[in-house]
């Protein structure tokens, strides 16, 4: 599988997997509120560009990375809430928050990249 060997990916995978870590410790009772929806967001990240990575058409690839980059945002707002309802600390914020940072730079960078393919055809 081609997408296992895109940094985008692997970043992606390593900030999911510890997202979930960190929703362990959140009120049990936001397990179908805030907990459910940030680690929908997460999840969404890596398999959206695992999903573009299989696609044939470079405009698909872009949908995919495109997807994946709105998720991240949507993870971004939520960990905000969630440091705002004292769910997380402001150092688990902080960290997190530089990784998504990081990660949306690559995504734009990747994804820049893909339409320059396809101006380049």
């Amino acid at each position: 599988m081609i997408y296992r060997k895109l940094l985008v990916y692997k970043l992606a995978k390593s900030l999911t997997v510890d997202v979930y870590k960190l929703t362990q410790y959140m009120p049990k009772y936001e397990r179908y509120g805030i907990i459910s929806q940030i680690t929908r967001s997460a999840i969404s990240i890596p398999s959206n560009i695992a999903e573009g990575s299989g696609r044939k058409s470079l405009k698909e690839q872009i949908y995919f990375i495109e997807v994946a980059y709105g998720s991240l945002m949507e993870l971004s707002c939520q960990l905000e809430i969630a440091l705002e309802l004292n769910y997380i600390s402001e150092q688990q914020y902080d960290e997190i928050n530089k990784r998504i940072h990081n990660l949306a730079i690559r995504l734009y960078n990747y994804k820049e990249y893909k339409q320059k393919s396809i101006a380049s055809q």
